[in-house]
């Protein structure tokens, strides 16, 4: 039986003066004081809750295991949950180029298919993706963010066909100018309409983000456009920048209804490496704006405004249950908030008696409550949830 750990706010509002916390590495159960006395007792279950509303979403019988380990970071990002074979797609992190690698900068990512019955992960061959990062159900497949290579290796959006592995480039450039390095991707139906990962009603738009990670990270040359957020249409093929300010925009995820935007921003950490806690680990949220008489050209978002603040680490991928829950990977695992930016909950993974823990760059929802994420090396599957993911069919 699942068992909540409950730590009010009121727990944390005063702390000893010598009070000091590490913002990337230790999660809010590993507070201490400079003494070494814990401020919050570590505890064993993986399940800690800051609003009694948490235990709605978790189960009486949810509990956290680890599905795949590798000895390289295999796990990092997409996670794209195909039904019909009960798996998820992931990509990996940045690895070391071998032979016959598609970059030419000495980089390689790996996509997977990770099987939820058997924790088996298979390797997946696709020549048209150099270095894949987020991804989304789209059409009947799975559409990836391609973050590009070198100068003739532009970043795009890749449709790959879970069946066949046949891909198609759907956008490759902005009227010319060549994109950072992709990073996240959804789809957003039209209002009224159900989201759905076959025939896409006409209308759906295609929503990314595009930081400045790969020129940081060595793999892409100077960025030519600033970090922003994109919407394509892929019936008229047109596409236009929506929303800018950010630094380094990351995950992107859209409410249930469809009238509300979520988009991370992960600016802590640099593509270099460099962690700054003074800079933003946070999620804006944004009213998605729509024309009655010009679906498309009339669609952008309207009232920026700051949604949350991830108190450890980085809201890196980020999603919503059909209740409209936002959930994060973040510094210590996966945070969730309700749809008015209150913190309800956390599930710590691959925490340490001392406090530690693993963080979580992506994650996905399966059916029947379950949720798998990413933890570089390892992979953790969720269950026992009282909640359904917002794009799980």
């Amino acid at each position: 039986m699942s068992r909540i750990q409950f730590i009010s706010p009121m727990t944390l509002s005063v702390l000893e003066p010598t009070f000091h916390r590490h913002a990337f590495s230790r999660s809010v159960l590993g507070t201490t004081t400079v003494e070494g006395n814990p401020c919050v007792k570590a505890d064993e279950t993986p399940f800690v809750g800051h609003d009694q509303r948490f235990s709605e979403i978790v189960g009486a019988k949810a509990r956290v295991t680890v599905l795949a380990t590798k000895d390289y970071p295999f796990a990092h990002e997409a996670g794209v949950y195909v039904p019909e074979e009960d798996e998820v797609w992931i990509t990996s992190n940045l690895l070391e180029a071998t032979g016959g690698s598609a970059t030419s900068t000495g980089k390689r990512v790996e996509i997977s298919r990770l099987s939820l019955a058997r924790g088996s992960v298979d390797i997946v061959d696709l020549p048209a993706i150099r270095l894949g990062n987020g991804g989304c159900p789209y059409d009947g497949g799975i559409l990836f963010c391609d973050q590009g290579g070198g100068s003739g290796q532009p970043s795009q959006l890749v449709h790959v066909d879970p069946n066949t592995l046949s891909s198609r480039v759907l956008l490759n450039n902005y009227n010319g100018r060549r994109f950072n390095s992709l990073n996240d991707v959804i789809i957003l139906p039209p209002r009224g309409t159900a989201t759905s990962s076959t025939r896409p009603s006409p209308g759906t738009t295609i929503w990314f983000t595009d930081p400045p990670y790969g020129f940081e990270q060595g793999f892409r040359p100077p960025c030519q456009l600033p970090p922003q957020i994109y919407v394509f249409d892929p019936e008229s093929g047109e596409v236009k920048a929506v929303a800018d300010g950010f630094d380094h925009p990351n995950g992107i995820a859209f409410s249930p209804d469809g009238e509300t935007c979520y988009i991370t921003d992960t600016s802590h950490i640099n593509g270099t490496g460099h962690l700054d806690p003074s800079l933003q680990s946070s999620i804006y949220a944004f009213d998605v704006v729509r024309s009655k008489a010009a679906p498309y050209r009339g669609i952008g978002l309207s009232n920026r405004r700051l949604f949350a603040f991830a108190d450890t680490g980085v809201p890196d991928g980020i999603k919503c249950d059909t209740q409209g829950n936002v959930y994060s990977g973040c510094g210590d695992g996966i945070h969730v908030w309700d749809p008015e930016g209150t913190l309800l909950g956390r599930i710590v993974l691959g925490r340490t008696s001392e406090g530690g823990s693993t963080g979580c760059a992506n994650f996905c929802f399966a059916s029947g409550g379950r949720m798998v994420c990413f933890a570089e090396n390892k992979a953790y599957l969720v269950s026992g949830l009282n909640v359904e993911g917002d794009l799980v069919a």
